[in-house]
This record gives C-alpha cells, structure tokens and sequence, in this order.
C-alpha cells in the first residue's frame, strides 16, 4: 500500500504505511494524548467517528480527548452500553433494545418482565461501578450481517434481530458489534472510549414507559434514563442544577403562585387564571408597543378555514398529522395551527406597490396543534397557545434590513426581560420540503450573510429548518444553563410563490415578495413556563400579578392603608391590602411565597408619620419612606420595566462597593 498521510488541525501531516486508526495517530504524536483520545472528527464533520475508525489518505482529523467538550457526548455512549451490561449480568432475562445519547445524558430501552424501581437503581450502578473499576477494554468487531441475526437469535434478542434486518433491506451488508472485555456485547454505530475505566461519574435518574420505535401498538419497554461526565464535580454540579430545575418547575411554580390550571375536559389546553392572564397581557402589550415604534400593523384572522388554504399553503401535505379537522356545510375545514397562510390571503387581497414595502403583519391568533400525549408538559407543551407571530413581507434587497431590524428588536426584548445569554443555530433545509434547491441555497445564504454582516456567531443545524423555509433559532440559555429555543425568523421565497403573490416594482412590473415569517417570544405559552424558571418565579415588577401587599400591625391603621391603597390603584398599581387578623410575620411569610415585589407595612407610627416601611422581596428593609417617595419608586420601576426594584439594586451597588473598600 503506498503511504498515507494524515493532516493534523495545525495542518501538519503524519505519515503511515497503512490506513492508521484515530488511536493510531494519537500514538504517533504521544503517549499521553493516546491514553486520553476518545474519538475523533474527520474532514471538519461535526459527527464524531469511533477512535478505531481507519483513515483514509489526506485525512484531516481533529482528535476528541478527554478535556475536549465532545468527550462527554462518548462518555455517555458507552455508558449506555455499561447500564445495560450491568442490568443483563444482574436479570439476564430482561432484553435489550436501544440506548442512545440524548441531552444531558443518555437513556436505554429495556424489555422487562417487572418494573424497575430505586431498589433496582442501587443494584444496577453498584455493578456498573464494578465493571467501571475493572477497566474493561472496549473493542469493536464486524460482523456480517447474517452472523448477527443468527448471533442475536440464539440469545432471543429479538429487537436486535428487527433493528439488524431493516439494516439489511436498507443494504448494508455488515454491523458494527461493541464488546465490554470479551463477555457482553451490542449492536452499535458507536463511538466509544478505549476502555471503562474513563468513565468517572454517572449516575441512574429516573425510568419511564416507552414504546418499541415510538409506536403505540408495539411493545412496552422501560425506559431508564441516566447520565455520565468524565469528571465527579461535572457530576455534582448537574446534580445540583437537576434539583434546582425541580424547584424551578413551572408546573410547580404556576400552582404556587395560582397562574394557569389544566381540566381533563380540555386536553392539553391551558386555562390561565386572573394572575395568570396578567403575566400574560403585559407581555403581550410590551410587544405591542415595540410593533408601534417598528412598524408593525396588528391583523385578526379566522381560526378556522376549508383545508383548500392549507393545501396551498403546503400544511396539507407536510403537517397535517399535527392538525385538527372539522366539516362545515359538507366540506373539509381545518382549525389553523400557524397565522401564515391567512396573512397570505391578507396580502394577496390588494394590489401593491415597492413604495408600500416591506409590510409587517402582526398576529396574537390561537393556534390549535396536535401534540402526542407523550410530548405533552405542563405549559411549554400544549394542543393551543398564542405566538408572538408576524410576517414581513419585503423585496429581495430589502431583506438584510429586516433580518437585522429583528435581530435588534429581539435583544432589546431580551434585555428588557433579563434574558442576555443566547446562541444563534441556522437550521437548513429538511428532507420534506417546498421548492427547489436554488430557492434553498438563496434563502439559507441570505440568513449566513447577514450573521456575518452583524458579526453574530452561529451553527448550523442540518435538516432541521421548516418545510417551506431555513431558519434562525435563537436559543436562550437560562440561569441554570439549559437551552431552550424561543424566537425565531424563517425566509420564505416558496409561500409567496404558492399564493402567487406579486407587487409592482419600480421598473412597473410584477415581482414575488420575500416572504419572513418570525417570533420574538414564540409561543406566550411556552415562553411563560420556561421564564417562570428562569426567574424562579421572581417575575419583574412590571410583570407580577400582584405588585404590591399592604400589611398592616394593627386594625388602628387601616384608613391610612385604604388610602395607599386608593393612590396606589389610581397610579395603576396592583396592590392588594392584606387585613387579616393575622400576625406580621406571617403575612410577610405569605408575601414572599407570592413572590410580590413590594410589602409596605403600616404600624402606628408610620400611619402617624405618614411614612412607611418599605421591605423587597430579597429581604431587605427601608424604613421611613415617604409616600411620595414610594410612589415614584414603584411606579418608576413598572414603568421602565426594571427587574428589580431600583432600592433592590443600590443596595446591592452599595454592599458591593462596601466589600472592595
């Protein structure tokens, strides 16, 4: 064989005289960096390949170690595959399925005769420790493929035998076979590590039911979810964030604070209460006021149309499993689970001109969508919500300008709400789309462009982008480091050509419009689960149902706290006068569950004075504040949207500058 050569990330080159593994490469460079190589990525792929992969000449690899932040993601690939060794060493009669890597962690499919339980989670990681601590070397063998159904027969593992014979009528004619030291063994892509010992920490955290492959009409497996890190204090932290995540869960936090409530009459269908529909109007009218200074006209829509629409559209054809249908009058009709398609209807019902462009259609529409029930969680998941929706229509060279107007708009609404930390993913052309390539190739490049332009980092992210158009997701990332997409802006050149929607140029002919569909929030919905925890419940004033609690000492003081409360509501204020006869300490106790931002407490010589004693909900204490002193300093927090109160934040300036002093 005549030499290969392989091009290292400085691109430099190492020589061999056959194809050499990624391990084989580690070793030529070092001993150290092979006892820490875990995988490696080919030719600027952003897959990771298994260490034992050969490499082909001119080769350029980039090698996954163990301080490299993908090493993770192999860790927990073949932890997976010591879960499972574990539980069939334990219960050799439960069977095996898949286990693959998810965020965060990883999780295996078993078939099970009984019902895994913490009992069986104690059992399963002291063995998984055992088979760690022995340091088992991981080796992968191919086998044909008739060698493996034969293999996996013998040991009726008959969803190993299912997976490997759709292999076979897809035409593959071989199967990769990992093995934990020269016993157990599974069916597997890979990549995996060198040997167990490198997994350092893991941890077994929940089981749940799961289908075969998804389907309900296949078996029902155990699914055990888990994780893995190269390293113990990774493992403590996630551990940490896992049990603040609960303390933060929306679903929690919504009953605590009495914002939104679920009835068995409506599915997956929100009911949001008084409180709750404040939360939920003042971000709405935040929105609005931002449309007012960039030129956006709010529009109402039907909610339900003949599927005709949505045939034209290409919802039809590429979303209708997520639809709901009715009949009207003998014909078909759809409730509408996105605004574009009637904004369409908008926009092709008049004639237009360049000069009237680019137009800004905003819409608060309910959209109805069909949610499995699997997928359904608390208000971030549900069957009908409300987006921030708009739709721009706009000429081909006015189309930068809007995707940085967007951009602008969503950091300001980003910053306003405390929301500073994102990352920006291009989502490119699905499988299952409108148009043709080159429609694709103008809309994905137009997004890549104006990124650059605004010099803001980003991935892609393949196959993931809607079917009529790429996308820019932005995913924010929250207090305690999750990821969640919330806004996003889509070009569309297909829609536009669907509904042959035309303006009047310059030159006086007909032109297609660029069509940009986007959200700032996404679904309010959504938007509101994910901030409550974010903020752990601690909304900004502006945005909490209740802003103020008036506690009064004593029954001596309640005129002078009726008046407060009086000027308080006349300034717009939501205020609510706590007047049980309870003790102090318990109505401050019961304020600050509520989370309210602001408790004025009244004693005889504050009504006396005609002061009060200002405390905030992070505990501080003000005393002798003037009424009109307190009146601006609220209203003056609600109406600058400030997320915390002003005193909240000198205080802290202050404890600050105090420490470096």
């Amino acid at each position: 064989m005549s030499q290969i050569t392989i091009i290292l990330p400085d691109n430099s080159t190492k020589v061999f005289d056959h194809e050499p593994t990624a391990l084989e490469v580690a070793m030529s460079i070092g001993p150290r960096l092979a006892k820490e190589t875990l995988g490696v990525k080919i030719n600027d792929s952003k897959e990771i390949s298994d260490l034992r992969t050969p490499l082909k000449d001119q080769s350029k690899v980039a090698l996954i170690t163990t301080k490299s932040p993908e090493a993770v993601e192999v860790i927990r690939h073949s932890c997976a595959h010591i879960m499972a060794h574990a539980v069939q060493e334990i219960w050799p009669e439960v069977k095996v399925t898949i286990g693959p890597v998810i965020d965060n962690g990883f999780y295996y499919d078993f078939d099970s005769p009984f019902a895994f339980n913490e009992e069986h989670f104690e059992k399963i990681e002291k063995k998984m420790a055992e088979l760690v601590s022995k340091d088992l070397p991981i080796h992968r063998e191919n086998w044909p493929i008739a060698k493996a159904i034969e293999t996996f027969k013998g040991m009726n593992e008959r969803f190993k035998v299912e997976l490997i014979e759709d292999l076979a009528k897809k035409g593959e004619t071989t199967v990769g076979i990992y093995f934990n030291g020269t016993g157990w063994f599974d069916l597997c892509r890979g990549p995996h590590i060198q040997s167990s010992g490198q997994i350092k920490a893991f941890k077994l955290l929940s089981v749940a039911g799961a289908y075969w492959r998804g389907d309900e009409k296949n078996a029902q497996l155990q699914r055990i979810y888990a994780t893995a890190f190269g390293d113990k204090k990774d493992l403590e932290l996630y551990l940490h964030n896992l049990e603040e995540a609960k303390k933060r869960d929306h679903r929690k936090l919504g009953k605590e604070l009495g914002l939104f409530m679920f009835h068995e009459y409506a599915s997956a269908s929100p009911f949001f209460t008084g409180k709750g529909t404040t939360v939920y109007n003042e971000l709405v009218n935040y929105i609005r006021e931002l449309y007012m200074e960039y030129d956006y006209q709010e529009v109402i829509t039907p909610q339900v149309f003949d599927v005709e629409l949505f045939k034209a559209s290409g919802h039809y054809g590429n979303y209708k499993d997520a639809m709901y249908f009715t009949k009207l009058d003998e014909r078909e009709n759809a409730l509408k689970p996105m605004n574009c398609p009637s904004h369409c209807l908008m926009f092709g019902a008049e004639k237009h001109s360049y000069r009237e462009l680019p137009i800004r259609m905003a819409d608060f529409g309910r959209l109805h969508r069909y949610e499995k029930s699997g997928a359904i969680h608390g208000i971030t998941r549900v069957r009908t919500f409300c987006q921030d929706d708009a739709h721009i229509f706009c000429s081909l060279d006015q189309l930068k300008v809007e995707i940085y107007r967007f951009v602008e708009m969503l950091n300001k609404i980003y910053h306003v709400l405390g929301m500073p930390n994102y990352k920006i993913l291009l989502a490119t052309r699905p499988d299952n789309r409108m148009g043709d390539d080159s429609v694709w190739d103008r809309s994905e490049g137009a997004l890549a462009e104006a990124l650059n332009e605004l010099n803001l980092p980003f991935e892609y992210s393949p196959g993931e982008g809607a079917f009529y158009g790429p996308k820019l997701e932005f995913h924010f990332v929250d207090a305690i480091g999750r990821s969640w997409q919330t806004g996003t802006i889509q070009v569309d050149f297909n829609m536009p050509a669907a509904f042959d929607l035309k303006y009047t140029g310059e030159d006086n002919k007909e032109h297609r419009p660029v069509m940009l569909h986007r959200a700032v929030l996404g679904s309010l919905e959504r938007f509101i689960g994910v901030y409550l925890e974010h903020t752990a419940g601690h909304l900004p004033p502006w945005l909490c149902p209740t802003q103020v609690a008036i506690l009064n000492v004593t029954d001596r003081v309640n005129t002078f706290c009726e008046d407060l409360q009086k000027l308080l509501k006349e300034h717009k204020v939501r205020v609510e006068f706590d007047r049980r006869n309870e003790k102090l300490n318990y109505k401050i106790r019961e304020a600050q569950l509520q989370k309210i931002p602001y408790m004025i407490i009244v004693g005889d010589k504050e009504a006396e004075n005609k002061t009060v004693s200002l405390r905030l909900r992070d505990g501080s204490e003000h005393k002798g504040v003037t009424v009109d002193d307190l009146l601006k300093l609220i209203t003056t927090d609600i109406k600058e949207r400030h997320l915390q109160s002003s005193l909240a934040k000198a205080a802290t300036t202050n404890e600050s500058q105090a420490k470096t002093e």
